[in-house]
């Protein structure tokens, strides 16, 4: 991938965690500012976690659509720089500083959104929004005719409270709402275009300052989603249109009854009879959006976990194998070397590895998944998530959205726990977040990212996500204002610099040598 042979350090940080005085971080002055400080750094990427719109939960990864952007992260201020609000528009309540307030941000700013689209659709712009509809026809008109629907309901669950005819996609139904909903379609789809153009400008200004952005990409869609409401041939459905079987992982260590997500699972047989036209279109939306891709679940690829739908515990499901090497053949040959990081944590197979490797795509490694202990108590030093075990074409982490903080995950351990970090990173109890950090800086690993939460040194109040949970604080931290300040720069650029993270390959560095 693009990233291959270089040394590089990046910074995890998602828009909705940016400052704003709007109640969520979004593609305004605050991201290029926030692009400038994370380039000052000494960093070269940006990682973001999945853009989409999200649904039930506010999560990233269940999105109503594989391809649209989340209008959320419009900026009320470049929206007023073009014309489309007014001043007045801009004035708004009070938002807590530290967390996003979903439903209130959006109570708030979704009429000044479609405010903006109506009078874009109205202006000199009208012609590139077609031209946009155009380009996008694969995904845009179907998400556009969804939202349309769901925005009447207020609920996208099109298989369940959707009316039959609705949900199942009657032509003459689908027909007489497109008439009669005409200007709220056009709405959604100015919306995409407006945050396209956004994201599309801050793209080429994180690209001027010598920064990449690393999208994410969940593998499998939200059951509410208007991919399965407009490609419901792709997932595995019984005779009357309803999900056969849904994904999750099944019962270990740590879940007698395994995880139980919930997303309706693939039919490949169907993806590989259209030559997987919807998953290349996919990624293609996706890397316009962003220049590396993370897929999560990449082990999806090779076989997933698939339970009966009218299951409740995953208890009772089966590995099914996926055409993973016929879609990247396929994918490699028409697109050329992939940029793609693989999320291969959790339940790994040789032949999930084989995937991975055959198209050269690095996997992840975490450091706070690497102090386990051998029969003796001691500290075992051959675990593979200790960065000192680390190979080159791996992307290395503190820790994840999904993880606790360095500075939460630290104060969890038991006493015996802590000794062991202290012990391997020859650090007292107040460093232990940037010795954790310098020695995944120092490893052999070609990427080394780090979330935003370490760089601040943020406790377990930061965490961005509790895996299967709806907790109330999932998804909703955010940065302070210059929180990032001058010394956290200072400290992250000389650690970038001293492990030789600037960016350059080995046959480069070889040549200044």
């Amino acid at each position: 991938m693009n990233i291959e042979g270089r040394r590089e350090a990046g910074i995890l940080l998602h828009m909705t965690s940016l400052p704003s005085e709007f109640g969520i971080g979004d593609l305004g002055p605050e991201a290029y500012s926030a692009a400038s400080r994370i380039r000052e750094a000494g960093a070269t990427l940006w990682q973001l976690l999945p853009l989409g719109p999200t649904g039930y939960g506010n999560s990233p990864y269940a999105q109503r659509s594989a391809f649209a952007g989340n209008e959320l992260l419009l900026s009320p201020e470049l929206l007023y720089r073009d014309g489309y609000l007014a001043k007045e528009d801009l004035l708004h309540p009070d938002f807590p500083a530290s967390r996003v307030d979903f439903q209130a941000v959006a109570e708030w700013k979704m009429p000044r959104l479609r405010k903006a689209a109506w009078n874009a659709l109205h202006s000199a712009e009208k012609g590139r929004i077609g031209e946009f509809r155009e380009k996008e026809a694969f995904w845009i008109e179907d998400y556009a005719l969804f939202m349309a629907i769901y925005d009447g309901y207020e609920d996208a669950r099109w298989h369940t409270v959707w009316d039959r005819k609705e949900g199942s996609r009657d032509p003459a139904t689908l027909d007489r709402i497109r008439k009669a909903k005409a200007n709220e379609i056009d709405i959604h789809a100015a919306l995409q275009y407006l945050f396209s153009k956004q994201l599309d400008a801050l793209r080429e200004h994180v690209h001027s300052i010598g920064l990449r952005l690393i999208g994410d990409i969940p593998i499998f869609a939200a059951a509410d989603s208007a991919d399965t409401w407009s490609h419901l041939e792709l997932f595995k459905t019984d005779p009357e249109g309803r999900y056969s079987a849904v994904s999750g992982v099944p019962p270990d260590n740590f879940s007698a009854t395994g995880q139980l997500w919930g997303n309706p699972v693939y039919d490949w047989k169907e993806h590989e009879r259209t030559g997987f036209e919807w998953w290349k279109a996919r990624i293609r939306r996706a890397l316009e959006m962003t220049d590396i891709l993370r897929i999560d679940h990449f082990r999806g690829f090779d076989a997933y976990y698939e339970i009966p739908a009218e299951d409740t515990t995953a208890e009772h499901g089966a590995w099914r194998k996926s055409p993973g090497r016929k879609f990247f053949t396929l994918l490699e040959r028409e697109m050329g070397r992939l940029p793609i990081i693989a999320e291969d944590l959790g339940w790994m197979t040789p032949s999930v590895s084989a995937l991975r490797d055959r198209f050269g795509f690095p996997g992840m490694k975490i450091a706070e998944f690497g102090f386990s202990h051998d029969r003796n108590g001691d500290l075992n030093t051959y675990d593979d998530f200790l960065p000192h075990n680390y190979t080159r074409n791996f992307v290395a982490y503190t820790g994840t959205h999904d993880n606790d903080t360095a500075r939460g995950w630290y104060a969890s351990l038991s006493p015996i726990e802590q000794h062991h970090v202290r012990e391997y990173l020859s650090s007292p109890d107040e460093e232990i977040v940037w010795s954790l950090m310098r020695a995944v800086m120092m490893s052999n690993a070609d990427t080394a990212i780090f979330p935003m939460q370490d760089i601040l040194e943020k406790g377990t109040e930061a965490r961005m996500n509790y895996p299967s949970t709806c907790n109330d604080n999932n998804w909703t931290w955010r940065m302070l204002p210059d929180e990032l300040d001058g010394w956290r720069i200072s400290r992250f650029r000389h650690l970038a610099r001293i492990s030789g993270r600037n960016g350059m390959t080995w046959e480069e560095h070889e040549r200044k040598l």
